[in-house]
């Protein structure tokens, strides 16, 4: 990885091991796209030639070289990442080139620094080289005597190089039904994906992909980037009437402006970016590897097999009752114990006492002691659900403090879910937050949170609550993970509500969705691995008939379907035959034989669930391969398809560690695997191969 500067033609060279992305100056100091893609040298790059709209027009831009971050201001008619207005209502920028940095007064990449030529407006674009993956984002300073309104502040935009066609992936979903992946047709115009929720959303994630419309899973020229953001974002897709595709990204949403003040600073998040020419498959593998090194806080870590007792209990919650799941969960493999929603307060259901963080002594009379005494006991870590965020009306932290939620004067306060949502932009809540979390943590000995976040913002305003907010519960998570390095957190947001680089850099997992049912997690998990990796995905086995859905399924299904993330276990155990629980203690058994090549080995997306209704993940780590099985069911007659293994050697001869049988990689990644799923219903098998020596 390198950074060069071409100083003739002012022309900067970003090299990953697999890409080159370079932009130039051009004559007024705007900072134009070059090229994204294959690798290239300095002086390739330089060759480039600028390119201008094939029609003379003055209803249009002169030239269709777009801008690394674009403002508005002059002949541009695109979507600005950057709009500000100054005092004097001006809302024009023009830029002076200022310098720049590399090497380690940039942080191992790329400064540029800009000046507008006449305001004290100076901006900062950051670019920083993680293995295949550009990371950027941008620095605004006010270092004139008068106020900025900040309008948009966009982290990056990309450009792409011009093709005859484009197709755009992305996620679309809602509660219980996150993650569901669309690829379609980039028309021309605009198109936007969103949040305006307060969070990154179940409905959209904050990533896209785009290709020319020809990539498939193993092959084709990929370009994507990610968000590290936990709120409310925009992402902006445009097709010029010239055939040239931009995007710009980055935190808040239409109508949300700030005020930068003379001598302070704003950053944005990282929106980061990647190209792969390997295909979908080859992207998501990028970003699997970028994750993994970069992003999560213990990527070298193996996640533990976690029981969490909401689906056996509901806010039934006491002593008794969690003792006698702690003990079967212990029996069948599980090394967390969770204690979820319920436990403190006057939380008898999801009306009163969100907010008062004390633990309900009429279900555990002599606190949470005796029960994570006995949860370490049986070998186990303990765990508890929170969710500091948010507070119930009536409880006794709302009748103390109303001015804490966020709310508006004279406007009615918006319940969902009967709760509020606590103002963490006030530092004073933050470090409520902080306080209590910090002694729950050291007075009991807790290993694990899930934190949790279950409505969306209401009454936040047009100001910085949608980002101080965030940054507040990261500044909170960064301090829990500080003084607690022990403790381990997973994210969830009324499931798959905060799906993002941001939370996962700050957290060790993230709860993919509150729909446990293995059929619709086949879809979800899909959507999910398009840009995180399996060891980053929390998926329980729950009960046959589903809670949420009502539908049955083979124990086995259930757990291979949760076998390709971080398994977790969920039901009511008490009611679990003999029989299950023996299965599912070998299938727990089972699954510690193969963590290791499932969180951290390389995943292999072998059939498309929206297509397909047999679908297969494969993951490679050295010498194994575990590949998971799952039909779902499907119309009588319909043909199933055996996919393709991938990422094998095809000189070399794997044996199937629970058959004995040998198999020629050759013929693994032309002609797949035999296996046997007759009927109709779901059905699922699971296949350990370890390559020979030779």
């Amino acid at each position: 990885m390198s950074v060069e500067f071409d100083v003739d033609h002012r022309l900067w060279l970003l090299r990953t091991p697999e890409s080159a992305y370079a932009f130039r100056l051009d004559e007024a100091d705007q900072p134009r796209h070059v090229h994204w893609g294959p690798p290239l040298t300095l002086e390739q790059a330089a060759q480039i030639p600028s390119r201008r709209n094939p029609v003379d027009s003055s209803f249009d831009e002169p030239g269709d070289d777009r801008p690394e971050l674009a403002t508005e201001g002059g002949a541009f008619f695109g979507v600005a990442g950057l709009s500000v207005r100054f005092a004097d209502g001006t809302q024009a920028v023009e830029w002076a080139y200022a310098g720049h940095d590399t090497g380690h007064d940039a942080g191992d990449g790329l400064v540029v620094r800009l000046k507008d030529r006449h305001f004290g407006l100076v901006a900062e674009l950051h670019y920083v080289l993680r293995g295949d993956v550009v990371e950027r984002h941008v620095v605004l300073r006010n270092t004139g005597t008068e106020p900025i309104s900040l309008l948009r502040t966009d982290s990056a935009a990309w450009t792409l190089p011009c093709r005859d066609a484009y197709r755009v992936s992305h996620t679309t979903g809602a509660w219980s039904a996150e993650a569901g992946l669309l690829r379609e047709t980039l028309p021309v115009g605009e198109t936007t994906l969103t949040s305006r929720r307060g969070v990154s959303s179940h409905q959209a994630q904050p990533w896209v992909m785009l290709d020319d419309g020809t990539a498939t899973e193993t092959r084709g020229e990929v370009w994507s980037t990610a968000l590290a953001w936990s709120g409310s974002w925009r992402i902006t897709v445009e097709r010029s009437h010239t055939g040239r595709v931009t995007w710009t990204g980055g935190f808040g949403h239409e109508g949300v402006q700030w005020s930068l003040d003379p001598g302070e600073t704003w950053e944005t998040p990282v929106f980061a970016g990647l190209y792969a020419a390997g295909g979908f498959g080859g992207a998501s593998r990028r970003w699997h590897s970028y994750v993994r090194t970069f992003v999560q806080p213990h990527h070298e870590e193996l996640r533990p097999v976690a029981y969490n007792s909401w689906e056996a209990t509901g806010w039934d919650v006491d002593e008794p009752g969690q003792l006698k799941l702690a003990a079967i969960a212990g029996e069948v493999g599980a090394e967390l114990f969770v204690v979820d929603d319920g436990w403190f307060g006057a939380r008898t259901g999801d009306t009163a006492g969100l907010g008062d963080w004390t633990v309900n002594r009429e279900r555990f009379p002599e606190g949470l002691g005796p029960l994570v005494t006995e949860v370490h006991r049986l070998g186990m870590g303990f765990g508890l659900w929170v969710e500091p965020e948010m507070v119930n009306p009536d409880s006794d932290l709302y009748r103390a403090h109303p001015d804490w939620v966020l709310h508006m004067p004279h406007r009615e306060r918006t319940t969902l879910r009967n709760q509020l949502v606590l103002d963490f932009g006030r530092p004073e809540v933050a470090d409520w937050a902080y306080k209590w979390l910090h002694r729950l943590v050291a007075e009991h000995g807790i290993d694990y949170l899930k934190w949790d976040m279950n409505r969306a913002f209401t009454e936040a305003g047009p100001g910085p609550v949608w980002v101080d907010h965030v940054r507040a519960v990261y500044g909170v998570l960064d301090r829990l993970r500080a003084d607690h390095p022990a403790l381990r957190i997973q994210a969830c947001a009324g499931g798959g509500g905060r799906t993002d680089l941001g939370i996962l850099a700050r957290t060790d997992e993230i709860w993919a969705s509150d729909n446990t049912d293995a059929a619709d997690r086949v879809k979800i998990q899909h959507g999910f691995s398009q840009v995180l990796p399996a060891g980053a995905m929390a998926a329980w086995v729950t009960d046959s008939p589903n809670p949420l859905t009502g539908r049955e399924a083979p124990l086995e299904f259930r757990f291979h379907v949760a076998m390709a993330g971080v398994l977790g276990l969920g039901g009511d155990l008490t009611k679990w035959t003999d029989d299950e629980l023996r299965r599912t203690a070998e299938l727990v058994a089972l699954y510690k034989e193969i963590r290791p090549v499932v969180q951290h080995g390389e995943a292999y997306r072998l059939a498309d669930p929206a297509v397909s209704p047999l679908t297969a993940v494969q993951f490679v780590l050295g010498d194994d391969v575990v590949v998971l099985f799952a039909r779902r069911p499907h119309d009588h007659g319909r043909p199933i398809v055996t996919p393709v293994l991938q990422g094998l050697d095809p000189d070399a001869v794997y044996h199937d560690v629970g058959t004995g049988t040998t198999h020629h990689g050759a013929v693994l990644t032309t002609h797949g695997l035999l296996i046997d799923l007759a009927g109709t219903s779901a059905a699922s098998v699971l296949v350990r191969l370890r390559r020979e020596p030779r």
